[in-house]
């Protein structure tokens, strides 16, 4: 009988654990947003913080909401060299016959990579998306294996490609938190929302219309980008974009039952988000933090600047406890070059250090030749300038 109530007890702690865990999990929602679609999820941008999620590690087919990734790959390509947006693509047999959504390429044609890009962000054209991918990597297999290789890379632990435009094929699926990640990187070029942010174009010389996909480009403050997908395997799905006051939010939904949910749940994910969260700018790249004394230079002081920007994201009514701290090197002496680093600025939350960013000089300093160490020297002399002497010691 002992036995029995000892078990009973135990049986009844581990089911009190399992339910605290399961309580703990779900305390990113702080509120119901009366979402209807099978995962979702809003990230911060710059922190990668999640605020808001849903299911969102559930294995789910994305559509065209795939394209973040192939838009991820061009924008790479481009900004390593490897292309440019002026390179003119031909398109092949195989990148023509794509059906769906697309942008009615012909065999042979060319098109620029500007175009393209403009095709795929903004018309989610499957066969651009085909031709880009020919283009880069020289197959569209290859291309993919570069799309699950750059998954693998930024930690897409409930992903998988098969193509490069969504349309719905077996063992091709991503989660909410999986799209949110990529298109966090994708974003990081900023030149992409050059294409996302667009609402209406033309390509060839104004002959073909382009319209967005995406609607809150057009009806929601802020938007900025990034990919919607829909089929009847995926149902309607979006990665939404938006920034205000400095904060980018990115809100994910996959499974939407029709188009206007899928926005109405972004925009709920959105609104929730600024109306809860602000982000605290702490330090500027680039911003004047001090003037320093150089000994030895032809100018006295030297301008000193971050080096690079970092900011927190707060939670609206409550306290941000985090604090900075100017260190500056010792001795600075001529010569000085510009971007030299002069110190550090120590960024804490209590006794956590978050972040230490280099202090610069804005501008160089040149050392003071034999000539002006001795027109100071004569200037002594009749001016009685003692920290001169002292100066040039």
């Amino acid at each position: 009988m002992k036995k029995i109530i000892c078990f009973f007890i135990c049986a009844c702690f581990l089911m009190h654990g399992l339910c605290a865990k399961a309580e703990n999990e779900q305390t990113v929602n702080a509120v119901d947003l009366g979402i209807d679609a099978k995962a979702v999820i809003l990230m911060e941008e710059d922190s990668g913080k999640v605020l808001y999620e849903d299911h969102p590690d559930d294995k789910l087919p994305i559509a065209s909401v795939t394209k973040v990734m192939t838009m991820l790959l061009i924008m790479e390509a481009v900004d390593d060299g490897r292309i440019t947006l002026d390179d003119m693509v031909t398109v092949s047999e195989n990148a023509m016959s794509y059906g769906g959504s697309t942008m009615f390429l012909e065999t042979g044609e060319q098109l620029t990579v500007n175009d393209m890009v403009k095709g795929i962000a903004v018309a989610s054209a499957n066969d651009g998306c085909v031709a880009m991918a020919e283009y880069i990597a020289g197959s569209e297999s290859a291309f993919v294996d570069m799309m699950n290789a750059k998954a693998k890379e930024l930690g897409m632990e409930n992903t998988h490609f098969v193509n490069t435009n969504g349309l719905d094929a077996d063992d091709h699926y991503s989660s909410a938190r999986d799209v949110a990640i990529m298109s966090r990187e994708l974003i990081k070029h900023k030149i992409v929302f050059n294409y996302t942010s667009i609402w209406m174009d033309t390509l060839r010389g104004g002959k073909f219309q382009l319209a967005n996909t995406n609607k809150l480009i057009r009806f929601y403050d802020g938007a900025n980008g990034l990919k919607t997908g829909s089929t009847s395997k995926a149902l309607c799905c979006l990665s939404a974009t938006a920034k205000r006051n400095n904060m980018q939010l990115i809100a994910v939904v996959l499974g939407a039952p029709t188009s206007a949910l899928r926005f109405s749940s972004a925009k709920a994910l959105l609104d929730y988000g600024f109306a809860n969260y602000a982000v605290n700018t702490i330090v500027t790249a680039g911003e004047e933090i001090d003037k320093v004394h150089v000994e030895k230079g032809v100018e006295k002081e030297v301008s000193i600047v971050a080096g690079e920007s970092f900011s927190t994201l707060i939670e609206k009514g409550k306290e941000d406890n985090v604090s900075k701290e100017i260190i500056i090197d010792e001795n600075i002496t001529a010569p000085v070059e510009a971007g030299q680093k002069i110190g550090t600025i120590r960024i804490s939350s209590g006794d956590e250090t978050l972040k230490e960013i280099d202090i610069t000089a804005l501008n160089a300093v040149e050392k003071k030749g034999i000539g002006l160490i001795v027109r100071d020297f004569f200037r002594m002399l009749f001016h009685g300038r003692d920290d001169i002497v002292a100066e040039n010691l």
